[in-house]
């Protein structure tokens, strides 16, 4: 059966163990059944190297829980950093050094940006020459083969990228068919997909491609989900006020499902019937105390479409 839960957000718990065990908790009140634990937010990794001591607390406070768990890789990371490409390796690799220590069998890891969003206020978009952008796509696939390799008990799922208005292309992720020939290329078995929906929404409408198409080329790898809400409508990079672009139905908003326009049902068609994972609902933190709403919204777009999901002692069919 699926299981349905919910993000542990990292403005939330701000590196506070305390405040990721009232948030687990409150988690169970909500009915989820699985949660995603932020590495950064909890400041397991520093200047790239897993903090033993922190990690084994945090894994203690895990194992209070009944949750099957997921771990998201620190935003920043970038395979394709051309600065300091040592350091992001080593924090991948504590990403993964923190999976096997918590018992945790799924890293979402953001893929490899041309020009990382934290350049974008002091750089042109991205105009690589092709050479170049091979060069990098090779780059990150001998470190993602190197590191499947070296860690086969966690599957590592590249996620979609979503767009920004003057910057795209900034991410060959954007684009769903790219991103399925990297993962194919890769040809690791736990090298995989992790369809974020929010993202792909946004980026079929700045594309112009259709998301049910995309969702169909991707099935065969997707091995997580990121479930959360928008509009579609993109945004510049330095729009980051929700509450402005809340009302405009501007951003990446990660709003509980059914707040927004997604056409969820007909996305989850494409692939649901042969996934056997998680669906982690990735709220921002100012929804948090609507996360068991986005949770039964989920569990009831799955019972229309006829698929069995779990919330807590509430099974929807």
């Amino acid at each position: 059966m699926l299981s349905i839960g919910s993000n542990i957000n990292e403005v939330r718990v701000d590196g506070n163990p305390d405040a990721l065990r009232r948030d687990l908790t409150s988690f169970l009140g909500f009915g989820l059944t699985a949660a995603e634990i932020s590495i950064h937010g909890l400041d397991l990794i520093k200047n790239g190297r897993l903090d033993r001591r922190r990690a084994e607390t945090i894994a203690a406070i895990l194992d209070d829980f009944p949750f099957v768990y997921s771990a998201h890789a620190p935003n920043p990371l970038n395979l394709m950093d051309r600065v300091f490409p040592d350091l992001h390796r080593a924090v991948l690799n504590a990403s993964l050094e923190f999976c096997t220590l918590a018992k945790i069998d799924m890293l979402v890891y953001h893929p490899g940006r041309y020009l990382a969003e934290e350049e974008f206020a002091v750089s042109s978009p991205v105009s690589l020459p092709e050479d170049e952008q091979l060069y990098l796509l090779e780059v990150e696939r001998t470190i993602l083969r190197e590191t499947a390799d070296a860690c086969t008990n966690v599957v590592i799922a590249m996620e979609n990228a979503r767009p920004y208005l003057h910057h795209s292309p900034y991410c060959y992720a954007e684009q769903p068919q790219q991103l399925l020939e990297q993962v194919q290329s890769v040809a690791r078995r736990n090298v995989r997909v992790n369809l974020d929906f929010g993202h792909l929404f946004m980026a079929a409408r700045h594309y112009g491609f259709e998301a049910a198409d995309a969702v169909r080329l991707l099935a065969p790898c997707i091995a997580h989900c990121h479930v959360h809400d928008n509009f579609g409508a993109g945004v510049n990079y330095s729009e980051k006020m929700q509450t402005h672009l809340l009302a405009f139905g501007k951003g990446d908003l990660h709003l509980p499902v059914g707040w927004g326009a997604i056409p969820f049902p007909e996305l989850f068609r494409e692939f649901i019937a042969d996934f056997d994972g998680m669906l982690i609902c990735e709220l921002r933190g100012r929804y948090f105390n609507y996360t068991g709403e986005a949770a039964r919204n989920l569990a009831g777009i799955l019972g229309e479409i006829g698929v069995d999901s779990q919330i807590g002692e509430l099974s929807v069919v």
